[in-house]
């Protein structure tokens, strides 16, 4: 029984140093980190603005860091190639992800089957930026606002349909629906541009689209916007109503694109990226040309981040679960 005793206190002062060794080795991971390149996987071509988001920020970030920071783009399947290749690389933050709604938080919430998650395989360490949608019409149809819109679909349900290219813009405008009762069948194309030019010939009813393929169209008047899926106006097209004063302060969503680590990596590594990403995203120069491209920039807390997404899933879930939508994987 003693020897028991004694077996017992000598098992458990191992597991106490086995403890203390790993906690040991993490530190010491990050005393010394970063000590080589930091490759950054972006999930979608070059030259995109996820891309001029990670080049713009990860510039920087080399500066604080004092190691290079190096972007390798992995398009493919809507981004989650290259979030499946950096869930399997070794986690020790010299590969980060940079990660945007579509392949996160929606992805999450669209496809059932999905090999991995936002916040549970990743550690999101901090978002660049955020931005609203924008809602687009003929330029001749004859709602100048939200509420008319909704009037006219619901007086023309067979002329009633929107553009959509990704789940991202699908969800905005089957909340629309939901919240409003509005009818409107989703017309699939393959890109924004393509969204916008069937808004612009009168193909389809409306879109909700990015900024960048809307914008232009819109001040040149060959689209007509009505609302910005925010609370707040957006500073790119100020004269056009945020949903909130629309009368539909629930149609509320913003794309997001940050960045992210494997789970796994060592706290101390983590809380370094944290607070370099943190610094890098708030620089003056950084932030002012984040804001040049019509984004809100970031750089809060990982914590916030995190729950922001986290919201985002739930609120996404809930969409596709009302409207019954199903998407291809």
């Amino acid at each position: 029984m003693k020897l028991g005793k004694l077996g017992g206190v000598l098992l458990g002062a191992a597991f106490g140093m086995l403890a203390a060794v790993t906690v040991a080795s993490a530190q010491d991971a990050a005393v010394g980190y970063p000590n080589k390149p930091i490759r950054v996987i972006v999930p979608f071509a070059a030259g995109g603005g996820n891309d001029i988001f990670a080049r713009l920020v990860g510039n920087k970030l080399s500066e604080i860091l004092g190691q290079p920071v190096i972007n390798e783009n992995k398009p493919g399947a809507g981004g989650r190639i290259a979030a499946e290749y950096v869930m399997n690389q070794p986690q020790d933050g010299y590969t980060l992800f940079i990660g945007a709604s579509g392949v996160m938080s929606i992805a999450a919430a669209a496809y059932p089957n999905l090999s991995y998650h936002p916040t549970k395989t990743f550690i999101p360490l901090a978002m660049i930026a955020n931005f609203p949608l924008i809602m687009v019409v003929p330029p001749d149809h004859p709602a100048n606002n939200v509420k008319e819109l909704v009037e006219w679909a619901k007086a023309n349900p067979d002329k009633s349909n929107y553009a959509s290219t990704s789940p991202a813009f699908t969800t905005a405008s089957e909340l629309l629906k939901l919240k409003s009762g509005m009818p409107g069948q989703m017309i699939p194309y393959k890109s924004s541009n393509e969204m916008i030019l069937s808004v612009m010939q009168g193909q389809t009813l409306f879109a909700i689209s990015d900024g960048p393929p809307a914008i232009p169209q819109i001040k040149a008047g060959k689209v007509k916007a009505l609302a910005v899926t925010d609370s707040v106006r957006s500073d790119e097209v100020p004269e056009v109503p945020s949903m909130k004063e629309a009368g539909y302060p629930e149609v509320d969503i913003k794309l997001f694109s940050g960045y992210f680590a494997a789970v796994g990596t060592p706290p101390a590594i983590v809380a370094k990226l944290e607070a370099g990403l943190q610094k890098a995203i708030k620089d003056p120069d950084v932030s002012s040309k984040l804001k040049a491209m019509a984004v809100t920039p970031g750089g809060g807390s990982s914590a916030e981040f995190r729950a922001m997404i986290d919201r985002d899933i739930k609120t996404i879930s809930e969409v596709i679960k009302a409207a019954n939508l199903k998407f291809d994987n």
